[in-house]
C-alpha cells in the first residue's frame, strides 16, 4: 500500500483550523476548535496505528496479520476525554449566556494594566517599592480597610466571612 499525502493534510487542516478557532473570544468558537482539535487527534491516532489488519484475537489470525490494539484503545480514550471536556465547555457557554446574555468572553481591565507595564523582570522588583495596587495579595501591605483593634490586643482583620461567628476565647 502506497503512503498518501491526503490523511497529513487533512490532520494538519483540522488542527490549524482547530487552533484558529480556540483563539477567538467566543466561547462557542472555543468549543468548535476544541472538537476539532479533538478529532485531528483521534485521526493522527488512527493514522500512526498503520495499515489495517485483523483482529487481534489469538487463535484467529497469525500475529503479524493483526492490527494493533494500542491506537484505537488510545482513540477511545480521547473520544471519552474529548467529550467530557466539550461538556464542561457547553455547561460554562450556558452559565455565560444566563449571567449576561452574552457567550463572548470581554477584554479585561486586570489584562490591559499587565500589558501597559514597563519590561522589567520579577527578580528585580523590590515588592516595598510598587504601588499598593500592583502588590502581591500576600504582601503586608496588600490589605486595606480599617483595621480595628480589639481588646484583646489583636487586630481585627475586614473578612467576606460576615455570617460566621467569632470564636470565643480561643486561639487566632
Amino acid at each position: 500500500m502506497t503512503p498518501t499525502v491526503v490523511l497529513p493534510v487533512l490532520i494538519g487542516g483540522l488542527y490549524a483550523a482547530g487552533l484558529y478557532l480556540m483563539l477567538d473570544r467566543s466561547l462557542t468558537r472555543v468549543l468548535l476548535g476544541f472538537l476539532l482539535l479533538g478529532n485531528a487527534t483521534n485521526l493522527l491516532l488512527l493514522s500512526a496505528g498503520g495499515p489495517a489488519g485483523l483482529a487481534p484475537l489469538l487463535g484467529y489470525a497469525e500475529p503479524e496479520q493483526m492490527s494493533d490494539p494500542l491506537p484505537q484503545a488510545l482513540i477511545l480514550t480521547a473520544i471519552v476525554i474529548t467529550f467530557a471536556a466539550s461538556a464542561f465547555l457547553l455547561a460554562l457557554i450556558y452559565r455565560s449566556w444566563r449571567l449576561v446574555r452574552e457567550e463572548s468572553v470581554g477584554i479585561d481591565e486586570e489584562d490591559r494594566r499587565v500589558a501597559a507595564r514597563s519590561g522589567q523582570d520579577a527578580d528585580e522588583i523590590d515588592p516595598d517599592q510598587l504601588a499598593p495596587e500592583d502588590r502581591p495579595a500576600g504582601h503586608a501591605d496588600s490589605l486595606h480597610g480599617p483595621h480595628v483593634e480589639e481588646p484583646d490586643g489583636h487586630l481585627a482583620v475586614p473578612s467576606d466571612d460576615v455570617d460566621l461567628a467569632r470564636p470565643r476565647g480561643g486561639a487566632r
